[in-house]
């Protein structure tokens, strides 16, 4: 598969580093790479937002359209400015993202892991587990087989909104090291 990762920090280098070994094409954009974000977008299948939040609005939508995108972005009022809607809870961060993205399919997974676990707790037994969220069902279903062939273990905890709100920054499960069975507790999500 062609993946396409959109930033070039510890988060996107991790991820383009695991799934190169994997065997994945991977294309990678930021301000060391060569490689700029629309040619990355037009190059995936698959994309990867893991750039700063205030940047999603610099986000290819052309190149973009009808792709699933992880958006492992998290808001940050200090380093993003203020937003009343994200400030309020009225909307989360990847609605936003959704909304600039009209035509791709936007998933929430990997922003809840710290890049270092994402690094160094792959593969390990019990796998750790990564919370998934979008409201189109083959999007998330392709962040899932992603995630689980890094080595961590999916979990769908619902629509993009409701979803992902469950594990944004501030949530109680927020780079907190879980179980499977841990998340789905602290989440309250049924079997």
């Amino acid at each position: 598969m062609r993946i396409g990762v959109i930033g070039a920090g510890h988060l996107g280098t991790t991820l383009s580093r695991q799934l190169a070994l994997l065997g994945h094409e991977v294309a990678l954009s930021g301000l060391l790479v060569a490689r700029t974000m629309r040619g990355v977008a037009a190059f995936a299948d698959v994309a990867i937002i893991a750039v700063p939040f205030h940047r999603h609005r610099e986000l290819p939508v052309a190149e973009l359209a009808g792709k699933p995108v992880i958006d492992a972005t998290n808001y940050d009022p200090v380093l993003d400015g203020p937003s009343p809607d994200l400030d309020d809870d009225c909307l989360t961060s990847s609605d936003l993202v959704q909304s600039h993205l009209i035509t791709a399919y936007v998933v929430k997974a990997l922003n809840a892991i710290p890049w270092e676990h994402l690094r160094d707790h792959a593969q390990r037994v019990p796998r750790r587990a990564i919370p998934v969220a979008s409201d189109d069902l083959r999007a998330k279903k392709t962040a899932m087989a992603l995630v689980s062939e890094i080595g961590f273990a999916p979990v769908d905890v619902g629509g993009l909104t409701v979803g992902g709100r469950k594990y944004q920054p501030g949530s109680d499960v927020f780079g907190a090291d879980l179980t499977v069975a841990d998340l789905r507790t602290r989440l309250h999500l049924t079997a």
